[in-house]
Formats: C-alpha cells, structure tokens, sequence
C-alpha cells in the first residue's frame, strides 16, 4: 500500500466548490483507499492506496469529484517521501516559529522557465522566496493575503500550484506518518 497526502484546490473557498470533508472520505473509500484522514475544510487527506501511479489516481479522484459535485478541482497528490523532502529542505527554518507566515507552493511539475526576476521585483521588503524543483517556498511575516507575490507566484512560474501554510504541511505529515 502507497501512503498518499491529497491537496485538493479551489474547494470550500468563499462558498464556491463546496465539498464536505465526509464526502471527500466516501470518495476515497469508493475509490479503494484506505485509511482516509482529512484535515481542515479546504482539501487536506492522506489515505493508503493500492494504486502505485499517483498522476492517473489523481485524475481519477478529480474525475469522481466531477462526477458528484459537478466541478473538477486540481488534485496534487504527494508520497510521504516527497512531502518529507519538502520539509527537510524547507530554506528558511527560522520562519518555523511563525507558521501562518511560510507556505510551501506544491507545484504540479518543475517549471521549465520560471520568471524568477519578476518574483522577485513584486516581492515586499520583508518577503522571500526560494524554488527547489517543484516546490516554491515563501516567507510573508506580513501575510500572505496582501502579498503580491503570493498571489502572482503561480502566474510567473508557469506551473499550477496549490499552498499550504507551514503549521498544515507538519499537521498533515504527521498524519500521514501515522498510516506507516
């Protein structure tokens, strides 16, 4: 069986693709998961899988939320080992402490031509960023609601991204390290 954590986008934001984390369990559970876990409103699991091909399950779970809710919402899935590489190589472990300020940008492959100057012209004083391959980090100690950069970061690295803030990408794989 294959630990998977599941980031869905777009779900129970301001009213718009409302779907219960109970009904994201059925699915799962349908689908063939075990173990399924959920985190917070916004699309946070973790489950056990048969299915050793994380790219088709994804599909097809986006697929069946299709099928029930009527929208089709990005659905990043991660192995335990890459969202703990994620973790280990977290460039700024000072920013620890403050967890609502670093978020960790999941991206769904590593950007090819990232327009890194232009992040970092619109990023404020107190901002910063690094790419490690498909996972962009930020630190915004102002928040990242007024953050041009957080809100512009997908755009210039030409790569669909979904965020997690640091208190639930630790939440999350402890969860996920408790299904070993």
């Amino acid at each position: 069986m294959m630990i998977y954590i599941a980031f869905l986008r777009g779900i129970n934001v301001g009213g718009k693709n409302p779907l219960p984390m109970k009904e994201l369990v059925a699915i799962l559970e349908d689908l063939g998961s075990q173990n399924v876990k959920t985190y917070i409103q916004s699309g946070n699991a973790v489950f056990e899988s048969r299915d050793k091909d994380a790219s088709r399950l994804s599909k097809i779970i986006s697929a069946e939320i299709k099928k029930r809710r009527g929208f089709e919402p990005h659905v990043l899935l991660l192995k335990l080992k890459d969202l703990e590489r994620a973790i280990a190589k977290n460039p700024f472990p000072e920013a620890e402490t403050d967890p609502q300020a670093l978020h960790v940008g999941f991206l769904a492959s590593s950007p090819g031509n990232p327009s890194l100057k232009i992040l970092d012209s619109i990023k404020s004083e107190s901002e910063r960023f690094h790419l490690i391959d498909n996972v962009f980090y930020l630190h915004a100690p102002e928040g990242v609601g007024r953050s041009k950069l957080a809100t512009n970061a997908e755009k210039w690295l030409g790569v669909p991204m979904t965020d997690r803030n640091w208190r639930t990408v630790r939440t999350v794989w402890e969860m996920a390290k408790g299904l070993t």
